[in-house]
């Protein structure tokens, strides 16, 4: 029996790797908000003070293009490597596919708590793989189906939030009111109270959740672990398993569906991608566009600034989504820009270690053990270290590829799935 290896460079589908690299270096648009300033500025311009001028500007055309659609095309590629590596002529074994999961989450878990990155994927990507196994020989229509349910839940969860923020805070103010009157109140309006108290929390960080994202920044590393460990914890507790959990696995299904029927392999005629570019655009445009203006229109309410509870939040992103992956795959069937696609390739094909090499960056740049630069900086200076950022990431990752066949992690990554050392010496006269 063949021993089970990982591909070969040979054999990766180039189109894949050039949107897995674009959806990477995409990431850091939003990703760079929760680096470098505090969180809730991530959703919340009011937070910075960006609500006019060029950080206005900033926080428009960045949330417009990218808030949550570079994830949920991130996503779709994940579920196009289950596809790849769990089904098919060459899929790994179920031992072998297990392992490279739970060594996905060893690398998250790295991320997450000794690295202080606190928006971490890959423990939620390795959990959702785990997931998906099962669903690695089903048909598109049933992946297709399957994605649609978890979005509607997803759909379901935004109203009850969306409910929550806009009719539980005037019934606990009206419980509140017969407390201080002296009234007695049951045991349901207790209840209300605690409910309310719970998700405030959530979309209105109390002083002491404030002070100790800023211990986790500007402490010694002892305290900035503590105080990380205790937001991940949160996290891990409520936010995984109710929303982002579902978020990622919806997104993973529809990748692997799409990786099936041909569209993720850009298999398709360049007319369907000009279609789907068009039409993902025109409907993701809209969706966000419309989002945008309620935020502004309600003075930056917390129920239209946070995603997880506007009810049309999935359709902008993932038709914006699909319109970026069409658009790159027109870009590679013409066979355009060929040191652009080089280079986005490579980052792709090193998305660990690049995703890794993001977070290193930021403990440094942003940390007071580091730069220092935490809250320091306003928003559009922070794209300037994204473009120096995204120059580090293609560079290296070019330069890596042509003198070895996998980035750095995914080199380890490869040799403890499959249990031995992995050739790492790329073929005279390759590149990345």
């Amino acid at each position: 029996m063949q021993k089970a290896a990982p591909f070969a460079p040979a054999e990766r589908i180039e189109a894949i790797d050039v949107v897995r690299g674009f959806a990477l270096l995409g990431i850091l648009l939003m990703n760079i908000l929760a680096f470098g300033l505090p969180f809730r500025a991530y959703s919340d311009p009011t937070t910075d003070g960006a609500t006019e001028g060029i950080d206005f500007a900033v926080f428009l055309t960045v949330d417009f293009f990218s808030e949550g659609v570079m994830r949920a095309l991130f996503s779709m590629l994940f579920g196009a490597g289950v596809a790849i590596l769990a089904s098919g002529p060459r899929a790994k074994p179920v031992g072998t596919y297990y392992r490279r999961q739970f060594l996905l989450l060893a690398f998250g878990l790295f991320d997450a708590f000794v690295l202080l990155w606190t928006g971490d994927i890959l423990v939620l990507y390795a959990l959702a793989g785990i997931v998906l196994y099962p669903l690695r020989n089903w048909q598109p229509k049933a992946l297709f189906a399957t994605a649609g349910l978890a979005f509607a839940y997803l759909g379901t969860f935004y109203i009850v939030t969306f409910y929550a923020l806009t009719v539980l805070p005037e019934q606990a103010e009206a419980v509140q009111a017969r407390i201080a009157a002296g009234e007695a109140v049951s045991a349901a309006d207790r209840t209300l109270l605690a409910e309310w108290a719970d998700l405030k929390a959530n979309f209105y960080p109390p002083q002491e959740a404030l002070d100790r994202e800023a211990t986790k920044f500007q402490g010694s590393y002892p305290q900035s672990f503590a105080a990380n460990a205790a937001e991940l914890g949160g996290m891990y507790a409520f936010v995984y398993p109710l929303f982002m959990f579902w978020d990622a696995f919806a997104c993973m299904v529809l990748g692997m569906a799409l990786y099936k029927t041909g569209v993720l392999r850009g298999e398709r005629s360049t007319r369907f991608y000009v279609w789907l570019a068009a039409c993902g655009f025109a409907v993701g445009g809209a969706v966000n566009g419309f989002e945008l203006w309620m935020v502004v229109r309600s003075g930056f309410a917390s129920v239209w600034v946070s995603g997880a509870s506007t009810v049309t939040n999935d359709l902008g992103r993932v038709a914006m989504a699909l319109g970026f992956m069409a658009v790159v795959m027109i870009v590679c069937q013409r066979g355009w820009w060929s040191r652009a696609r080089a280079g986005l390739a490579a980052v792709g094909r090193m998305a660990l270690t690049n995703y890794i090499l993001q977070s290193v960056l930021g403990l440094f740049i942003f940390h007071s053990f580091g730069l220092g630069l935490w809250n320091e900086l306003p928003r559009h200076q922070l794209y300037v270290v994204v473009l120096a950022e995204w120059a580090l990431n293609i560079a290296f990752s070019v330069w890596w590829l042509r003198r070895y066949r996998f980035g750095p992690l995914e080199w380890l990554w490869r040799s403890l799935t499959y249990g031995r050392l992995q050739q790492s010496k790329a073929a005279a006269g390759a590149r990345g």
